[in-house]
């Protein structure tokens, strides 16, 4: 059955995991090896498990343990062709793991087929994952985007789960602490996505078919888990929890959990 392992989600660090203990995939690897290692033990997978990284862009909260990890593991890594360059001249990607660039094509790994989508992100090419598992069913990974695009909800579609980035509470961002630079990159159209957009966006994706829901990438200076379960909650007014939908939040660092889809 078709697993995904939500390992990290927030801006401190984001890594996700599907597939089985047999093998799988790594989306990002934002924290030590060290983390990385210990969240993998704790939902009884092990490193070797692994069979290749894919990374959706160059920033630090989703590369962080990139090397040290490539290096343990000695798998593949894939991305676009801009940021594995930058990877690669920035010394971030291990001697020990082939770097390979993922254009429009599909790339298999342990049974599944892999392809990558574009989001509009302040990054040099950022994208998301959309993953068809051995028993044909669909997910998606799709975090770091400042709005939804026709390219991402095409991705979408179809999906039976969905790993959406809901970052921010408008009114916690425009009245917190943090610089209007900073609220303004946030805010932008490449910078990331409310938990009002958010939920617009899931909306849609249940009235196409979309049951299983994890909110993702939180931050915790301008949001909250119970605040964006419920501007999620309210979107989806009409249609019953757990029955006609599951939703989750992604957590900031796994304590052992899995979505089985």
């Amino acid at each position: 059955m078709a697993r995904l392992y939500p390992l990290f989600s927030s801006s401190q660090g984001n890594s996700t995991f599907i597939g089985t203990e047999k093998g799988g995939i790594l989306i990002d690897a934002g924290v030590s090896c060290k983390k990385l290692c210990e969240a993998l033990k704790a939902n009884r997978l092990t490193p070797e498990a692994v069979k290749a990284i894919f990374i959706t862009h160059e920033h630090g909260d989703h590369i962080k343990g990139l090397k040290l990890f490539g290096s343990k593991v000695r798998c593949p890594v894939y991305s676009r062709r801009e940021t594995i360059e930058i990877l690669t001249h920035d010394g971030k990607i291990s001697p020990d793991s082939p770097a390979i660039e993922i254009r429009d094509n599909k790339v298999c790994i342990a049974g599944m087929e892999i392809t990558a989508f574009d989001t509009p992100h302040d990054a040099v090419h950022s994208c998301g994952y959309r993953i068809r598992t051995p028993d044909n069913k669909y997910c998606a990974v799709c975090t770091d985007l400042g709005h939804i695009t026709p390219e991402i909800e095409y991705s979408l579609k179809g999906c039976r789960l969905v790993l959406l980035e809901s970052n921010y509470d408008d009114r916690m961002l425009r009245t917190g602490d943090y610089p209007l630079n900073l609220k303004k990159r946030i805010l932008s159209m490449e910078g990331h996505l409310s938990n009002d957009d958010c939920a617009s966006q899931i909306r849609k994706l249940i009235r196409s078919g979309t049951r299983y829901f994890l909110l993702g990438h939180l931050s915790p200076e301008n949001n909250r888990p119970e605040i964006a379960d419920k501007t999620i909650q309210l979107a989806l007014e009409g249609y019953r929890r757990n029955t006609d939908y599951l939703l989750g939040i992604a957590p900031k660092e796994t304590r052992g959990g899995v979505v089985i889809f």
